[in-house]
């Protein structure tokens, strides 16, 4: 327990079947919550935006959806520094200081939900630091792929990855459960409009407690925190983590490297925002600042002197192979849509669902509150639910039948439904019923879920094949990073989109992103003649 690790060789079947394979589980057991908690943390904000509008908090649509969009970019940011800790400081030393790293935003949130008043800033600088959250997947199963063999990859980074997604669901689900009691004492606050749970409507003029919402992850990190140290293990041989040093040594590594994550997503986020949500008010593109947010993270890290920019030099040589690229855009295809997805499901529903889309004086307007509504907290967590679990199938789908075939055979399901959601958002977002048109909706954006679960864990496999047994960590969590901006993109763009009265472009532009995925994975790994046959 918690010792270091030396001569590890999962692919050694009898070091496998004597000690390897506990161990291994072991430190994938451990993983899983603690990866758990981190997307939680991470995307509680689509589900607290949904309350503070039903509490009447004072903000405007556009400014909550900035707070989904902040953690969504702060946490695909830290994915990049993240995916290079496990070399520097060791996978049970970062999977410890990255997982209490959370406690900060999650008391941090808790405190300043209890009161109204609270300016904007206070829930952006909250947000941003949510970012840790994202920013763990990358390490997490970059240090997984170096425990098990390539046999069995597919299984155990779907688990870890699908189980640990399954933090967004059970967030989903017991943040709105633990609203409604008052386990962590404070004061509570009175609904304005109806909200839900799992098992029903809340009407109006009920107590809730808001601030639960952060306080319930301090409750859970606190174990979780306690044993990754003392249960995982560092593996110090050559190809994983050679020159860690003393623990508190490789948390400043970390803990640095995170610095400059945080900086550089602050300057984008300030480039993009308008002047009344505390950017810039300069307006610039996305789609130009985001290319720059991540050139300048790679850089920034590079130019740290010292054993950092050996060690970075060393892990830097995935950018020279072409299948990283192509996998990068498949995967954001997959887990960008996921996560995207995941983080603007809630607010979504309630922004097209919750309100009637209706004419006045010869104006569409969209702020009529609509009382036969679904609850956005009922239904949010179900595609996050169904994405998650399905994951893992994904994963062993793709060692019975080769990753790159599954994952086209979902980027055409996605295509499909992404198409389909379009359509019937168009027709909720002009209508005096939206309600009418939410049941197919519901069922075409559960399916995308589910193909992005599966394409998930498919893809993770053919990387697993890709590459060798020192790359692959690496690219995982490369792939990762650029894939996470879904969690800022998509709420970006949905939120753009409605306020254009066309939220169904949104899904248009997305299936046309897909299209383009799948010539890709054909090119590369399906045609006669690819570079790697159905990896």
């Amino acid at each position: 327990m918690a010792k270091d690790l030396y001569n590890w060789n999962p692919e050694d079947p009898e070091q496998w079947d004597s000690t390897g394979k506990s161990i291994a589980n072991r430190n994938l057991w451990i993983s899983i919550p603690a990866l758990l908690c981190g997307f939680a943390v991470w995307l509680y904000w689509g589900i607290i935006t949904v309350q503070m509008i039903n509490l009447n908090f004072g903000f405007s649509q556009a400014e909550l959806f900035t707070l989904t969009a902040i953690a969504g970019l702060s946490g695909a940011t830290l994915r990049i520094p993240s995916t290079f800790f496990i070399r520097l400081a060791g996978g049970r030393n970062t999977i410890f200081f990255t997982t209490a790293l959370l406690l900060l935003p999650s008391a941090g949130t808790a405190i300043i939900l209890q009161n109204p008043d609270t300016p904007l800033w206070q829930f952006q600088l909250m947000a941003l630091l949510s970012g840790f959250g994202g920013g763990n997947f990358a390490s997490s199963m970059s240090n997984i792929s170096f425990f098990f063999p390539k046999k069995v990859q597919g299984y155990s980074l779907g688990m870890n990855a699908g189980l640990g997604n399954f933090g967004v669901t059970t967030m989903q689900i017991l943040i709105p459960l633990v609203m409604t009691v008052g386990i962590f004492g404070g004061t509570s606050m009175v609904l304005q409009n109806t909200s839900g749970t799992l098992i029903g409507r809340i009407p109006a003029g009920t107590e809730t407690f808001l601030h639960n919402a952060g306080f319930i992850w301090v409750a859970i990190l606190i174990p979780v925190v306690v044993a990754t140290w003392f249960g995982m293990n560092n593996i110090r041989d050559e190809h994983v983590s050679p020159d860690i040093g003393s623990p508190p040594a490789a948390f400043g590594k970390i803990a640095g490297m995170l610095a400059i994550g945080l900086i550089t997503a602050a300057a984008g986020l300030w480039l993009m925002l308008p002047a009344d949500a505390n950017g810039s008010g300069w307006g610039i593109s996305k789609w130009l600042v985001l290319p720059a947010v991540i050139a300048a993270t790679v850089f920034a890290l590079k130019a740290i002197p010292g054993a950092i920019r050996k060690s970075l030099d060393r892990q830097y040589k995935i950018f020279r192979n072409k299948h990283t690229w192509a996998m990068t855009v498949i995967y954001t295809m997959t887990f960008g849509s996921f996560i995207g997805y995941a983080a603007a499901f809630g607010l979504a529903i309630k922004v097209i669902f919750g309100f009637q889309h209706i004419e006045i004086d010869g104006v569409m307007t969209h702020d009529t509150i609509n009382a036969n509504g679904p609850s956005a907290l009922m239904f949010a967590w179900t595609g996050p639910f169904i994405g998650a679990l399905i994951r893992p199938i994904g994963g062993k789908l793709a060692d019975r039948f080769g990753g790159a075939l599954v994952t086209q055979v979902i980027s055409v399901v996605m295509v499909i439904c992404a198409l389909g959601v379009a359509w019937f958002m168009k027709q909720a977002y002009g209508s005096a019923t939206p309600e009418a048109y939410f049941t197919p909706f519901l069922v075409l954006f559960l399916i995308l879920f589910a193909a992005t679960g599966i394409g998930n864990g498919s893809t993770f496999r053919t990387i697993a094949m890709v590459f060798d047994r020192e790359q692959a960590g690496p690219v995982l969590g490369w792939t990762s990073a650029v894939a996470a901006y879904g969690a800022f993109i998509i709420p970006q763009v949905f939120g753009e989109q409605i306020r254009a009265t066309t939220p169904e472009f949104a899904l248009i532009g997305f299936a046309v992103f897909y299209a383009v995925c799948i010539a890709i994975n054909w090119w590369f790994y399906l045609r006669p003649g690819a570079y790697m046959k159905n990896p």
